[in-house]
């Protein structure tokens, strides 16, 4: 019974892959809104009663697909501050943000799914929030790292900003200064925005050597966020 038992969970799971990679493919001719499990299943041969076993419906494909794309860009972030230990915090931050970048070049429909316009009539459930958090952690931990080290320099603060940076630090990071908080929620943004800019063609025929400028705007950002020159402590 057992051997049974996991020829078939195999067998689900081969399916749910190539369901997945399928789904992919729409994405990358579709886009996200036109994503439909009926022509899914048609270009796998299954009758579509027997897909929506594995996906009852299109928003929890949608799901998957945004779970795996969000875990996919997280792994890439944490191998590269992984590899980078004894860097000094600002390279380490800049590694990371290679990184994100490097996977959104490669897999730019992925990255529209998770990072580009909302697919209408969609709401993404509680499922999606952890794994979308796993860059974002990454690069909280550099921070982390050298506020316990060698020190932040500590980023201005508005005094209309600090109940919402003091809100902010207590939510997602009570170990650091409201400020700092405040500016690596700043920096999330840009660092997004600098991918998007690259990625959909807002940098044509303005900025030409991209590898270039984008390690001197990653650095700016750690910059931003209070993490020093020199090595880690």
């Amino acid at each position: 019974m057992s051997t049974v038992r996991g020829a078939r969970e195999r067998a689900r799971i081969e399916v749910t892959a190539a369901i997945k990679d399928e789904a992919r493919k729409q994405l990358a001719a579709e886009g996200a809104a036109k994503l439909s499990l009926r022509a899914v299943a048609r270009e796998l041969g299954m009758v579509s009663s027997a897909l929506y076993r594995y996906f009852p419906s299109r928003d929890e494909l949608l799901t998957a697909l945004i779970v795996d794309a969000y875990d996919a860009v997280g792994e890439a972030a944490e191998r590269a501050a992984a590899a980078a230990p004894g860097l000094p915090p600002t390279a380490r931050w800049t590694e990371v943000c290679r990184a994100v970048r490097a996977w959104a070049l490669a897999n730019p429909h992925e990255y529209a799914l998770i990072y580009g316009s909302p697919v209408p009539g969609y709401q993404a459930p509680q499922a999606t929030v952890e794994p979308a958090a796993r860059v974002a952690v990454v690069l909280i931990s550099i921070v982390r790292e050298a506020h316990t080290g060698r020190g932040l320099a500590l980023p201005p603060l508005p005094d209309a900003l600090r109940p919402e940076a003091a809100r902010m630090a207590a939510d997602f990071a009570p170990d650091l200064p409201p400020a700092v908080v405040a500016a690596m929620a700043a920096a999330w943004a840009q660092l997004m925005g600098l991918v998007s800019f690259e990625l959909f063609g807002q940098f044509h025929r303005v900025v030409e050597d991209r590898d270039t400028f984008f390690d001197h705007a990653a650095g700016r950002l750690a910059h931003a966020v209070g993490l020093l020159d020199g090595p880690a402590h």
